[in-house]
């Protein structure tokens, strides 16, 4: 017989994310949109252009993943039912009579609540990416990394592609150049999740599904409390920093110490040099005049 914590992470499991997770996960994609500069007057002027772009913040992994998996990137449009779901989201987002749906997402309860419930959804992306990709390249955790975290936060690649063709991209804001904590985060819970996969983690797959999104959902909710944007594990990546890759900097100052002491003892050579010189001259000097 199944202990309660076990039939309780079984459960979770199998929750479904459609609809109300699903929502939760458009309406704070769309947000985010609409908080971007210029983005409401973009879409006034030319709503295909800002629905579509809405499409790629909602869909983004799952395009992603399609692309590195050589499948067909537009597939998500095959399911109509999250298409127009998301589209629903994205106008009544933008043009809702009195801005309605935007002042009742500013409540702090209500941004906690979708910001939570996005957490889920982004640990049921993952898992998905890590078996899907399982199924074309049996245990190559290498390609199950890399399409579960594709699938997981593969928005905000997807969207430095969008800023780019519309002339808005930034080097400062590229995901590879300076990841987010979302695409850290995920990027963890892939390489997680493949380890629990491949059978290198003995930890059920409901329990480990439960315990990381807790964790997800604990650490949104407390960075959007706290107003810091500082990353949970940030002292964790310095300290491996430091001991993978912070070897020539510690090799640095002992080298300058040897390039100092180098100098120094040339210089003395050089003084040496004339003293002796003038020695020998004072000595020819003195057998002269005798």
């Amino acid at each position: 017989m199944d202990s309660p914590w076990d039939e309780l992470t079984l459960a979770f499991s199998r929750t479904s994310m459609f609809p109300f997770f699903d929502i939760a996960h458009y309406l704070v994609s769309v947000m985010a949109l609409k908080r971007q500069p210029g983005a409401v007057a973009v879409a006034w002027k030319n709503p295909l252009s800002s629905w579509f772009t809405a499409m790629l913040h909602c869909f983004g992994g799952g395009i992603l993943s399609c692309v590195l998996l050589a499948e067909p990137p537009l597939r998500f449009l095959a399911n109509n039912t999250n298409i127009l779901l998301a589209s629903s989201i994205w106008y009544i987002t933008f043009f809702c009579p009195c801005d309605l749906v935007s002042q009742g997402y500013s409540f702090l309860p209500v941004q906690l609540l979708a910001a939570g419930m996005k957490e889920v959804t982004r640990t049921w992306k993952i898992v998905g990416g890590v078996t899907h990709a399982n199924t074309y390249y049996k245990n190559g955790w290498i390609v199950m990394i890399a399409v579960g975290w594709a699938r997981g936060a593969g928005g905000s690649i997807i969207t430095n592609f969008e800023q780019l063709v519309k002339g808005s991209w930034k080097p400062e804001a590229n995901e590879w150049l300076k990841m987010s904590y979302p695409a850290k985060v995920t990027l963890l819970g892939s390489v997680i999740f493949t380890f629990q996969h491949t059978k290198h983690l003995a930890v059920s797959r409901h329990n480990l599904m439960f315990l990381y999104t807790m964790f997800l959902v604990a650490t949104k909710i407390t960075m959007m409390i706290t107003e810091t944007a500082t990353v949970p594990f940030a002292l964790f990546e310095d300290a491996l920093s430091r001991m993978l890759f912070g070897w020539q900097q510690q090799f640095t100052p002992c080298e300058k110490k040897s390039e100092t002491k180098s100098s120094f003892n040339g210089t003395g050579s050089s003084t040496s040099k004339p003293i002796a010189v003038a020695s020998d001259t004072v000595k020819k000097k003195h057998t002269k005049k005798t």
